[in-house]
């Protein structure tokens, strides 16, 4: 083989690695969803008191919850996304518009179910797993 041909093939090699590798950057699994770097602190409210709670040790459908919230959907349900109005008052008192909700889906069950994600503007997570009686802050 001359070696201009030789020089020929091995400029054509280089270029198909650099395409292939270009492609497979493009075309690869997409990355996990990114957690907020730290527990958000509202400035309307305390979060210091509630009990905190790791994402990884709710139920795996909390997981899929915070990932639909992270890429804003597609929801499950109509609701979700939707303005809660802490009529419970147990979350800090925020101005109204503040927080949001969405479901946590129940395996088996034919509602929403009682297990919810409620997000605040400043980037707080809350997860309740009985209907607002009571609410974790999520970590990450």
């Amino acid at each position: 083989m001359s070696n201009i041909t030789f020089r020929g093939l091995r400029g054509l090699l280089v270029v198909v690695v650099a395409t292939l590798g270009f492609v497979g950057l493009s075309t690869a699994a997409p990355a996990a969803v990114p957690a907020p770097a730290a527990i958000a602190q509202p400035a309307c409210g305390d979060t210091s008191t509630y009990t905190r709670v790791a994402l990884s040790s709710l139920p795996s459908q909390a997981t899929d919850t915070y990932r639909l919230i992270q890429t804003d959907g597609p929801f499950p349900y109509s609701q979700d996304g939707t303005v809660f109005q802490n009529r419970e008052r147990i979350l800090p008192a925020c101005p109204a518009g503040y927080y949001h909700e969405y479901t946590v889906q129940t395996p088996g069950s034919s509602t929403r179910g009682a297990r919810r994600i409620v997000t605040g503007d400043g980037g707080e997570y809350f997860y309740t797993a009985d209907h607002y009686e009571s609410f974790r802050l999520i970590t990450f």
